[in-house]
């Protein structure tokens, strides 16, 4: 038994680094001058911060956090609100059409967005939303949303059934029932899903180099893709305008880190 503890500790220990490796990496570039030429494995003894100024200047990063944070903020808390309401009637009632409708939403799961860029994309023009924040948002939360509808249907179906009933005899309408006895009782998950919608929108790469092309609507990842060039690669300012990204998301994990690994693990239980 202790033997077996051993290893799993040395296995997630070893896993821990491979996983350091990167951010180490991404520091150790962002505070070196463009002149140091030492390694990247070592750690300059000295600290320049000019990275991250420059970073701010030509990547535009002002504008760049404000477009994240208006997609970001408002595509989680739309998938928050329409994966918990779609997920409890899918959870509750299980018919031959709920079930197969919670199956429609799973298999889009293994849908890659790449494979229907091409039609997304003429549709998007067609319907005037390209460098569009409405577009942008719409296309985020519909991606989101069979994960998010995933793990709160197995949430909610570890809920006893006996708090509907109750709430109903005490005179509860279904919205005020979902809304006052449901709702509170979801917040490990809706933490979970929070963090992993979150994370996914304002990383986003793949919909935001195609539609937002207007430089006023760049989001972070696609402003600090422009300092990759056929003649130039300013590692030093992509690494510090990536530390600053990924600030944000960093700080509202370690708030709501707490609840998350019980809502992922509690959400991908279904009845």
């Amino acid at each position: 038994m202790k033997s077996k503890k051993s290893l799993v500790l040395i296995l997630s220990i070893i896993i821990s680094i491979f996983h350091m490796i990167p951010l180490y990496l991404l520091v150790s570039t962002a505070f070196k001058n463009d002149s140091d030429t030492s390694s990247k494995w070592r750690l300059p003894d000295y600290v320049f911060t000019g990275n991250f100024k420059n970073a701010w200047e030509n990547a535009h990063l002002g504008s760049a956090f404000f477009n994240n944070i208006v997609i970001t903020v408002t595509s989680v808390i739309l998938v928050v609100i329409i994966g918990a309401l779609a997920s409890y009637p899918l959870a509750r009632y299980q018919t031959k059409l709920n079930k197969f409708m919670y199956i429609v939403f799973i298999s889009a799961l293994i849908v890659p967005p790449l494979t229907i860029l091409v039609p997304l994309y003429q549709f998007i023009v067609d319907l005037g939303g390209l460098n569009s924040y409405w577009a942008m948002i719409a296309l985020n939360v519909t991606f989101n949303l069979p994960i998010t509808i995933f793990l709160y249907t197995g949430f909610i179906g570890t809920i006893p059934r006996e708090l509907d009933e109750a709430a109903m005899i005490d005179g509860a309408s279904r919205i005020g029932l979902f809304f006052k006895i449901i709702l509170p009782l979801l917040k490990p998950v809706t933490v979970t899903t929070i963090i992993l919608s979150g994370v996914a929108v304002w990383n986003d790469y793949q919909f935001s180099v195609f539609f937002l092309q207007d430089s006023e609507r760049l989001t972070i990842t696609v402003a600090l893709s422009q300092f990759f060039s056929q003649y130039n690669n300013n590692l030093g300012w992509v690494a510090a305008g990536s530390l600053l990204g990924m600030l944000p998301l960093t700080i509202l994990y370690l708030f709501l880190q707490r609840y998350f690994i019980q809502g992922l693990s509690a959400g991908a239980v279904k009845d």
